[in-house]
């Protein structure tokens, strides 16, 4: 098992963990990948983001293919026209962001655990014409497909920071939801 390096006073996560966050991550970004694609057809930079994430959860190494796809994602988001399309690429950039979470006990760092899902989720909401409860549906089958592992790992951050947007509810949600799970 191999293991990330982590500096003193915070854990270690191995690459099978980082492998667990990453498939969570880039299951929500591809549910709602094609939102992006309806909006931007020419654009291949959350496809490939997506593609990059489960590159690295199929068992291929954390390379800059991974880093360098979810920063293209990131700028597709900026340069989209329509929330909805913006926030589908925010998530596969972060699906393929996933494989670089880092073993710092930072609730900042459970936007790395949870982002590309709430970004998912309130992609579906926007696409919806902005029905809250369609989000809420989306948190509630990402909490049915989180594994163990995932809550584990999940658990050795603080929780997630609260915050007044709309991706930031559902991620608190889903924190919330995830942590209280047996």
């Amino acid at each position: 098992m191999t293991s990330v390096p982590a500096k003193t006073g915070d854990f270690e996560l191995t690459l099978d963990e980082l492998r667990v966050v990453a498939q969570f991550s880039v299951e929500g970004a591809q549910a709602v990948l094609p939102i992006f694609e309806r909006a931007d057809q020419a654009d291949s930079r959350p496809r490939e983001a997506v593609q990059a994430a489960w590159a690295f959860v199929n068992g291929a190494a954390r390379t800059n293919l991974q880093r360098t796809s979810a920063l293209a994602a990131f700028r597709a988001a900026r340069e989209v026209t329509g929330a909805s399309a913006q926030h589908a690429a925010r998530a596969a950039g972060a699906a393929a962001a996933a494989a670089y979470l880092h073993p710092l006990a930072r609730a900042t760092q459970v936007g790395h655990v949870l982002g590309a899902a709430a970004s998912a989720a309130r992609a579906a909401e926007l696409d919806s014409s902005d029905h809250l409860d369609v989000g809420t549906r989306f948190i509630e089958r990402a909490c049915q497909r989180a594994t163990p592992g995932l809550i584990d790992v999940l658990r050795r951050y603080p929780p997630a920071p609260t915050g007044s947007n709309r991706v930031a509810q559902l991620m608190t949600m889903l924190d919330n939801a995830l942590r209280s799970t047996r």
